[in-house]
């Protein structure tokens, strides 16, 4: 991300920010908004405007240094960089005492130590105090062309309203509060309603099942949840409250179910119930900035709600998909909205390059400014697609890394010096703060460029994740032991030639199925459930549309009244119920064993080798327990493509 140097704007929200856990597996579940990063730029360079100065304006302190200086100064001075920003930045209700207080290797992660703030304040009161009537939300409707705007005002006024409402039913600071609701201004009223208040929010996708999501609120001890009676996305109405209920079964612990209305369709009321009246990246003041995630991910935290708010922007909440009712839907959204920034998922272009480019030329895109790409690694096709037929070659691209854990932007292209080039399907340059260390296996760092290795960052930013909530022990074991003195973020990078990094996939297994990062255990804890399903092993292999899809690899009983056809069908719905639809696997293959090493280890490797059709180089088989085992998963894969084909 790159600034202009008339009124660009970084914001950093510092409020402390854990991760839950559950079970064997870890689920990344946001506790609070983790702190985006969000800075006003134009970019420049071998691709876009090459007229404007890249040289942000964090602060008075800091203005007319160059990308290099204060990149330098980030990481070498941080209290200097991040405490200045943070005094003219925000308001803060007692100003802080110390800018940090960090010991990465025992994950001791302290900033701006005696102040106190309230991220709700920081992004209504002090924007209506200066232009109440600025659209602070556009809600883009399911059905095109029914936008509803809302100003600051009305935000602030509506938060308050729930605020209230929250405690006047004894929800108090400290107490957690699960969100599950669809992309909407009520769900934005209710992140800032907790926030205000002081009591702790967890969104949770509006799309995971009641299993999913009473897993979520047991975790966080959940005092009370916020959810609506339905959602509606691609013109189908989904019924969210029946799956609260079932949820709430098993859920002591919350005692109050607050209810919106999205639709005219009544919903059974309960005892727990109370009923919610309805509620009617180059960032410059006056921009409308498009970022199409959901609320529930950590992008819609960061880049729909929390970073767009608190710099007074104008933030499109997106309740569609982006082939309802037609593939145009995006493009027609940026006409008809005159979306300046649009920020969006590698699935969704990859999906609409699919289709013919008149959906996107038939609608006006002159108002966009900036591409942006997020959630995972974007591949070269889909970049020059999104490059050249959206944005008709003359808005920068940039692609995003980052991870729920660190709250905001990492690595992207901007910001940059002057005439700075941008490469594609890369996210280049470290943002300021972020200290990139690539190490190899036995811990050491490795220097120089054209090198490859594990993904690590040298030293605490404000943004990232404090602890795990309950399980701090887990916290500092997953992410500052792998490697002592580093946070390791699980996925391996590449630095070229020039410095650039280029993130080259989880090191982990977990799965990035269309943007969203799924345990492998998880799916596989949902499998074995079944009775007749001794042992699994699901792996991530690519797909043209969603990056990653889920292989599972199923071993059944020795019982031949089984049903294979039919036992995969009900292996199907227990993942959907169990997790959602998305992380159902597309490809299950039954074997009679597993490749196991003596000790009882799958190795996955082989698996993901048959899966891609890679059996050409297996590796080193020798530790298998049966190397036999390797010949017989490989012909039964051979048997499952053949009749794939056949059925096709």
């Amino acid at each position: 991300m790159a600034a202009h140097k008339n009124g660009s704007l970084i914001h950093i929200i510092n409020r402390a920010s854990v991760l839950f856990k559950n079970g064997s597996y870890r689920k990344r579940i946001l506790l609070t908004s983790l702190k985006p990063a969000q800075c006003q730029r134009r970019t420049v360079s071998s691709i876009g405007d090459k007229n404007t100065n890249l040289t942000p304006q964090l602060s008075s302190h800091l203005a007319g240094w160059s990308y290099k200086e204060l990149y330098e100064l980030s990481v070498k001075d941080p209290e200097t960089f991040w405490g200045s920003i943070a005094k003219e930045r925000l308001t803060w209700n007692k100003p802080f005492d110390q800018v940090r207080d960090c010991e990465i290797t025992s994950g001791k992660i302290n900033w701006f130590l005696g102040g106190q703030l309230n991220v709700s304040v920081n992004c209504l009161d002090v924007h209506v105090a200066k232009h109440p009537d600025r659209v602070a939300l556009v809600w883009e409707r399911d059905e095109p062309g029914t936008e509803v705007k809302v100003t600051y005002r009305e935000l602030l006024e509506t938060t308050c309203r729930l605020a209230n409402t929250l405690k006047r039913h004894g929800v108090n600071k400290g107490d957690r509060v699960a969100i599950y609701m669809p992309v909407s201004p009520i769900a934005v009223a209710a992140m800032l309603a907790c926030a205000r208040i002081g009591a702790v929010h967890t969104v949770v996708f509006a799309g995971f099942s009641s299993e999913a999501l009473a897993g979520r609120i047991q975790d966080a001890q959940c005092k009370a949840v916020i959810t609506c009676n339905q959602g509606v996305r691609g013109g189908r109405f989904i019924d969210l409250k029946p799956t609260v209920d079932a949820a709430v079964k098993n859920c002591p612990t919350v005692q109050h179910v607050f209810v919106a209305q999205r639709t005219a369709n009544p919903t059974p009321m309960g005892k727990l119930d109370i009923p919610l009246e309805e509620y009617v990246f180059d960032y410059h003041p006056g921009d409308v900035f498009g970022c199409v995630a959901d609320i529930g991910w950590v992008t819609g935290h960061s880049y729909v709600v929390y970073g767009p708010l608190c710099n007074g922007a104008t933030t499109v909440l997106f309740e569609s998909t982006p082939v309802y009712p037609d593939p145009g839907r995006y493009w027609e959204t940026v006409q008809r909205l005159g979306i300046n920034q649009f920020y969006g998922a590698p699935t969704a272009i990859r999906l609409l390059l699919k289709y013919e480019e008149s959906w996107v030329k038939k609608y006006d895109r002159s108002s966009l400014k900036t591409l942006g790409s997020v959630g995972e690694p974007i591949n070269h096709e889909a970049w020059e697609w999104f490059y050249n037929v959206v944005g008709d070659g003359r808005c920068p691209l940039v692609d995003t890394w980052w991870q729920t854990e660190t709250g905001g932007v990492c690595i992207a292209p901007r910001p940059a010096e002057e005439g700075a080039e941008i490469v594609p399907a890369m996210a280049m340059r470290p943002f300021f703060g972020i200290q990139p260390v690539l190490m190899e296996e036995k811990g050491k760092p490795i220097s120089g460029n054209d090198v490859s290795g594990a993904l690590c960052i040298g030293q605490p930013w404000p943004g990232m994740a404090r602890t795990i909530f309950g399980d701090h022990k887990r916290f500092v074991d997953a992410y500052f032991k792998p490697y002592p003195g580093h946070y390791f973020t699980g996925d391996g990078a590449y630095r070229s030639k020039e410095g650039y990094y280029q993130i080259t996939g989880r090191m982990d297994d977990v799965i990035n199925i269309s943007g969203h990062r799924l345990g492998t255990a998880e799916i596989e804890d949902a499998l074995d459930e079944h009775p007749a399903v001794p042992e699994t092993a699901v792996i991530g292999i690519s797909h043209d549309i969603k990056g990653e899809v889920p292989f599972a690899f199923v071993v059944l009983k020795e019982d031949p009244s089984l049903n294979h056809t039919a036992v995969v069908k009900e292996l199907r719905g227990l993942v959907a119920t169990k997790i959602a639809k998305y992380a159902v696997p597309d490809h299950f293959l039954v074997v009679k064993r597993l490749p196991k090493t003596r000790s009882g280890k799958i190795m996955r490797r082989i698996l993901r080798k048959v899966a891609m059709e890679q059996t050409g180089d297996l590796g080193d088989v020798s530790t298998l327990d049966d190397p036999s085992v390797v010949t017989e998963i490989i012909k039964a894969h051979a048997q499952y493509k053949s009749a794939v084909k056949n059925y096709e």
